[in-house]
C-alpha cells in the first residue's frame, strides 16, 4: 500500500517536517551522508517499529534529543473504496507506542499485516557472502512477512532454545527431558515452513538470476536443514539423546534449525565460493525481488519498495534488466530509490516520478521526470 505522506522529528540529520510521496516512484538525490538512506530508514520503521541497521532506539534520535516521532500516511484498499491509514511511531527513552489510527498497537508482528516493506540495501550483501546465520536470517524474515504465525513459532523456538542453552550450562540436565518435546515440535514447524518458503524461491531464483546476469549456467537455492528432511516427533528425540553426550560437554543445543543452512551452488560447486562481488551483489537483489513477488502473489498486494544504492555495482545491462524484474506501471507498487547526483537516475523514471534533492537533511522537490 503505497504512503502518501511521512512526516519526521527529531530523527537522525532529517530536517523536522512532512514530506508529500503520494506516487509510484519517489527518487532521493545527493551525495553520501545527506539523509537518503536515513529517509528509507524512517519509511521502514513506519513499516516495522524497528531499523533495517539494527540498531538500538536510542542511537536513532538526533542530537540532543531524548527521543523521535514519525508519522505515515498510506492509502488502504476497503472493498471497493481506498480509505487512508496513518500509522504513527513515538519514542522517548525506552519507551516506544506505535499507534494505527490512533489505536496502540502491542505487538510488532501486527505491523507486518497491514503495511510491510522490503528494503534493498548494501548490508544484504552477507545474504549471498555472509555466514549461514545471515542466510537463515534473511529467510526468516521472509517467512515472517508471509505467515504471522511463523513469528510466532520461531519466537517459541528462540525461547526454549535459550532456556535449553542455560540448563546446559548449569548443568540442570533433568530439565532437558521437559524442554525437548516443545523443542522438538517447534523445530519441525520451523522446518515445514522452510521446506515450502525453498520450494517457493528455487522455483523462480535460478531463472530470474540468469535473466539478469547472463551467466549461461544454471545457479541453484539449495535448503539443508540440520535435522533429517523426514524426521518425526520420536526421531528428532532420539537424536537429541544421541547428542546429549556432545551437548553436555561444549554446554550449548548443536542440533536444530538454528543451524540450518540455504546455500547457492553452480554445477556441484558452491557459487558464492568462486563469485564476482557484482554476480554477489546480485544474488542478494533477486533474493529481496523475490521475497516482495511471494508477498504479492499471496495477498494481492505489493510490499513497499525501499532500494538503496543498489545499482551501483551492477553495470549498465545489468541495471535495466534487474529494473525489469521490479513491478511496472499501474500495477499499484511504490519504490523509492536513492542515487548519487553523478548516477543516470534520470533514465529510470516517468512523468509521475517524484524527484528530491537531499542535502544536509533537507528535501528539495525537483521538477517531476
Amino acid at each position: 500500500m503505497p504512503f502518501k505522506r511521512a512526516r519526521f522529528v527529531s530523527f537522525r540529520n532529517l530536517e523536522d517536517g512532512e514530506i508529500d510521496v503520494d506516487a509510484e516512484k519517489i527518487f532521493l538525490i545527493g551525495e553520501n551522508g545527506q539523509g537518503k538512506t536515513n529517509f528509507l530508514e524512517a519509511l521502514y520503521f513506519l513499516c516495522y517499529g524497528a531499523s533495517f541497521r539494527g540498531l538500538v532506539d536510542a542511537q536513532i534520535p538526533t542530537a540532543g534529543a531524548s527521543g523521535f516521532g514519525l508519522t505515515g500516511l498510506w492509502s488502504a484498499s476497503g472493498g471497493d473504496s481506498v480509505l487512508d491509514e496513518e500509522i504513527s511511531v513515538r519514542v522517548e527513552g525506552s519507551v516506544k507506542d506505535i499507534r494505527l489510527n490512533g489505536k496502540p498497537l502491542r505487538d510488532r508482528k501486527e505491523l507486518v499485516f497491514h503495511n510491510p516493506s522490503v528494503v534493498f540495501c548494501h548490508e544484504d550483501f552477507t545474504f549471498a557472502a555472509g555466514d549461514p546465520e545471515r542466510r537463515r536470517f534473511f529467510f526468516d524474515q521472509c517467512a515472517g512477512m508471509l505467515s504471522l504465525s511463523y513469528i510466532d513459532v520461531l519466537r517459541s523456538y528462540k525461547r526454549i532454545l535459550k532456556q535449553r542453552n542455560a540448563a546446559l550450562k548449569e548443568s540442570a540436565y533433568d530439565l532437558l527431558e521437559a524442554m525437548d518435546p516443545l523443542f522438538v515440535s517447534y523445530g519441525l514447524e520451523l522446518m515445514k515452513a522452510r521446506r515450502a518458503l525453498h520450494l517457493r524461491f528455487q522455483e523462480e531464483f535460478p531463472g530470474l538470476y540468469e535473466s539478469v546476469a547472463l551467466l549461461g549456467r544454471k545457479v541453484d537455492l539449495t535448503y539443508a536443514s540440520n535435522w533429517p528432511q523426514d524426521s518425526s516427533m520420536d526421531s528428532a528425540l532420539e537424536l537429541l539423546a544421541a547428542r546429549r553426550e556432545s551437548e553436555v560437554l561444549f554446554g550449548t543445543t548443536r542440533t536444530g534449525p538454528h543451524r540450518d543452512r540455504w546455500n547457492f551452488s553452480c554445477e556441484g560447486e558452491v557459487f558464492t565460493d568462486r563469485a564476482s562481488t557484482g554476480q554477489l551483489r546480485l544474488v542478494s537483489l533477486i533474493l529481496r525481488v523475490i521475497e516482495a513477488r511471494a508477498y504479492a502473489g499471496q495477498t494481492s498486494r505489493w510490499p513497499v519498495l525501499l532500494l538503496d544504492d543498489v545499482l551501483l555495482e551492477l553495470d549498465v545491462g545489468r541495471r535495466r534488466r534487474f529494473l525489469d524484474l521490479l513491478p511496472g506501471p499501474g500495477q499499484g507498487a511504490q519504490a523509492f530509490f536513492t542515487f548519487l547526483p553523478e548516477e543516470p537516475w534520470t533514465e529510470y523514471g516517468n512523468g509521475d516520478t517524484i524527484v528530491y534533492k537531499v542535502s544536509h537533511g533537507r528535501f528539495q522537490n525537483q521538477d517531476s521526470l
